[in-house]
């Protein structure tokens, strides 16, 4: 195969443009298109750049095609979709598709694996699904919401407490309020930290305090902190069509499915597009690869697929770092809640396609905390991992994770102390100076999971002449990718996937003696379970293969045209002369 390298025009610095980019910053929505816009103008022959929707603010949602045009279009490989920034706050994952985006422009022609996967593959990858969310949090003075701007269940904002930047610092900290019937106190090891008072103690026992995110109270009475639901309480990632269900037992599920535009140009760009194979999602925080079920145990998955998650996310560990989890083993934020309407499990469920959850960056970890629940640590933990946490911070951040308490004239509440966890800066997200680090690696997953894909191709292709005027075709066709060509035993049982069809065209005045024209060859088994010499259930016959024959009358150099296709494995054609 000719691999066409393509060596884009340099800049100023003597280098390419792409390879300017950098991955230590956050980038805002102006700065994040024009990155968009200059790549796929660079580029063109590698990606394609288009909005698949607007936000409910108007801003553009960015799709970009990625795979090599010249050995075919993006429709007809498969294809792993990323989409990255659901959640407001969580910017991380933005930087993460664009580091992705990056790794397969600049290397294409010069990596073996990234030439490969652009050559026989396509990517779909969407850097910043939740524009609106994504700017307000980046603001010079940001607000932290779930996921979108606009205002649900609620109308108008209730009175009561509010977070937000007093102080104009860029920052959201802790409010350390005085206060004889606070629940916490001062560590005595350390000040700065704050831990639980002791269910004995008494006011006259020591100084207390009342914590509040910083922010001011709407008609505070004096004594009365109410804090109301947020007015922005919409959760994307609870309003997919998988088990969607009302606000009473979902919290920011929406008012039906899909309602939201951001939602819906992920369902719709999904679904347009059915050579999608897979899909990872880029979320923050906790350092691990999630996978379905978010609302049933294991027993849920049909055993080859349970199987197939584990074999990936073994591999995923192996790159990156990250364990493995399943949500509804591993991540529910309340033992007896589950969530529901969430975009890995509709995407498996619905398309049986192998969809993961990517929670980048753990502090935890970054401080030596090691064998912690990825939920329950936060409701209770031992002191010592605070400890930890701190001197992580102190030796790590130049104390700018955990900022040392200051006054502050608080309009409505009087002397205050702003400090504590700068969230945003260090546990929403990394560091900027730990960024680059930490997502790489993730690229290379995603590189590794697109090749594991279906792959449709010819094994043979021979065409004999029985006499004058009379000749035979024979097809056979060979799925080499890892998965069969249905991805999943789910994709099977939902209808879901297709199987391999094969079309033969004729030319005026030819005609069809023996065979079909268009017929369906089954689906086209893959090597994910061929793990063990040893086991005797192994269906070693080639189940990867199939064959199709015809009989075709036609004048001397008459031209046949053959398609076999998938909409999951890919689509080749061949132009036969007969003569």
């Amino acid at each position: 195969m000719l691999v066409r390298i393509i060596t884009p025009p340099t800049d100023g610095y003597g280098g390419s443009r792409v390879s300017q980019v950098r991955f230590d910053h956050f980038h805002r929505y102006e700065e994040l298109t024009t990155v968009l816009k200059t790549w796929a103008e660079e580029f063109g022959g590698l990606c394609r750049l288009e909005s698949i929707g607007k936000s409910y603010e108007g801003r553009d949602i960015w799709l970009m095609t990625l795979t090599n045009f010249a050995t075919g279009d993006d429709r007809d490989k498969p294809a792993l979709w990323v989409d990255a920034n659901i959640h407001a706050t969580e910017v991380t994952g933005c930087t993460a598709a664009l580091h992705l985006i990056w790794r397969l422009l600049e290397n294409h022609g010069r990596d073996e694996r990234v030439t490969r996967a652009l050559d026989t593959r396509s990517f779909y990858v969407v850097p910043r699904l939740n524009p609106d969310g994504a700017e307000m949090a980046l603001a010079d003075r940001p607000r932290f919401i779930r996921s979108g701007v606009r205002p649900y269940p609620l109308i108008d904002e209730l009175e009561g407490f509010r977070e937000e930047d007093l102080d104009g610092d860029g920052r959201i900290l802790m409010m350390r309020i005085p206060d004889p019937h606070g629940a916490w106190k001062k560590l005595s090891e350390d000040p700065r930290l704050m831990v639980p008072r002791g269910p004995d103690e008494w006011p006259e026992d020591g100084d207390f305090f009342r914590l509040l995110p910083e922010g001011s109270i709407r008609n505070y009475d004096g004594v009365t902190i109410k804090v109301p639901p947020q007015l922005e309480g919409l959760d994307f990632n609870r309003n997919f069509p998988m088990e969607w269900t009302t606000e009473n037992e979902q919290l920011g599920a929406g008012p039906y499915p899909v309602s939201e535009p951001e939602v819906r140009a992920m369902v719709q760009g999904v679904t347009d597009r059915p050579n999608i194979t897979a899909a990872i999602l880029y979320h923050t925080f906790s350092g691990v690869h999630l996978r379905p079920y978010s609302a049933h145990d294991d027993d849920h998955f049909p055993t080859f697929d349970l199987r197939t998650y584990k074999l990936i996310g073994d591999r995923a560990t192996e790159i990156t770092g990250y364990p493995h989890a399943s949500v509804f083993h591993d991540f529910k934020y309340e033992p007896k809640e589950t969530i529901k309407g969430g975009a890995d499990d509709w995407l498996y469920e619905h398309l049986g396609i192998f969809a993961w959850t990517t929670e980048f960056w753990s502090p935890q970890k970054q401080a030596g905390i090691e064998s912690f629940h990825l939920i329950d640590w936060f409701r209770d933990h031992p002191i010592e991992d605070d400890l930890k946490l701190l001197r992580w911070s102190d030796e790590k951040l130049d104390r700018k994770g955990y900022v040392d308490w200051y006054s502050f004239d608080h309009p409505q509440l009087g002397p205050v102390e702003l400090g504590g966890w700068d969230q945003m800066y260090c546990w929403t997200n990394p560091p900027p100076e730990f960024l680059e680090a930490e997502i790489a690696p993730h690229s290379d997953f995603a590189i590794f999971h697109a090749l594991v894909s279906p792959r449709l191709e010819i094994h043979t292709l021979d065409v004999t002449e029985i006499k004058p005027g009379v000749h035979s075709i024979r097809l056979v066709v060979v799925n080499t990718g890892w998965l069969p060509t249905s991805v999943s035993q789910k994709a099977r049982e939902r209808k879901a996937s297709r199987p391999v069809e094969v079309e033969l065209t004729l030319p005026d005045g030819a005609r069809l003696v023996t065979g079909e024209r268009k017929l369906e060859v089954g689906e086209l088994e893959g090597r994910v379970d061929k793990r063990s010499t040893l086991w005797w259930g192994h269906e070693e016959g080639t189940t990867d293969r199939a064959k199709a024959e015809w009989v075709v009358e036609a004048q001397d150099g008459a031209v046949v045209e053959l398609e076999a296709r998938h909409a999951r494995a890919g689509r080749i054609r061949r132009t036969i002369d007969l003569t």
